[in-house]
């Protein structure tokens, strides 16, 4: 699969996300471990969906392969969701398939590279996430790259008898470029 380096950090860059990859985009949705920290921990996703979700975000240009710097290793992806063009404003999703790259900084960049993307070259004002509140490395993270908690949807989340909220932050232009 060739790669483009649509945006470039030092350990990963971003290409956008292609049909290519949909075998290992499955192999991700459908790992408990992975899954338990997305919206997929409760589906079954089969390759015939996986391709018609890729097809599909491949289309609209908000969505992004992760890359390795070092080896040109696909270990995620990241994209813009819910854009409002009127009001500037986008949610951001990033996962992070390759559990071998887990907690070294990879999704950081990532996602920097994606705000940067957002902020200087999309034009919003505000860019949003959720986070499970069990993800303590995802919150710290996000903290660590400038987002701030800015609500809790609380008990949204339920595992078997454990009910976990669900956390909303958020970051402005004005605070991204400060």
């Amino acid at each position: 699969m060739a790669y483009y380096k649509r945006l470039a950090g030092s350990k990963v860059y971003l290409s956008p996300i292609s049909t290519d990859d949909v075998d290992i985009f499955s192999s991700w949705v459908n790992d408990n471990e992975v899954g338990l920290f997305t919206g997929f921990h409760t589906r079954n996703i089969s390759h015939l969906k996986e391709v018609e979700i890729i097809e599909s975000l491949a289309k609209d240009g908000n969505h992004f392969s992760i890359i390795t710097q070092e080896d040109d290793k696909l270990i995620g992806n990241c994209s813009f969701f819910r854009e409002d063009n009127t009001n500037r404003s986008a949610e951001v999703g990033i996962i992070i398939g390759e559990k071998d790259y887990w907690g070294q900084g990879y999704g950081s960049e990532a996602l920097q590279l994606l705000l940067k993307f957002g902020f200087e070259h999309r034009n919003y004002n505000s860019i949003y996430l959720r986070v499970y509140s069990f993800n303590e490395r995802a919150i710290a993270s996000y903290e660590k790259i400038g987002f701030k908690r800015q609500g809790i949807f609380r008990e949204a989340l339920i595992r078997g008898n454990k009910k976990h909220d669900v956390l909303y932050m958020d970051i402005l232009a004005d605070e991204y470029f400060a």
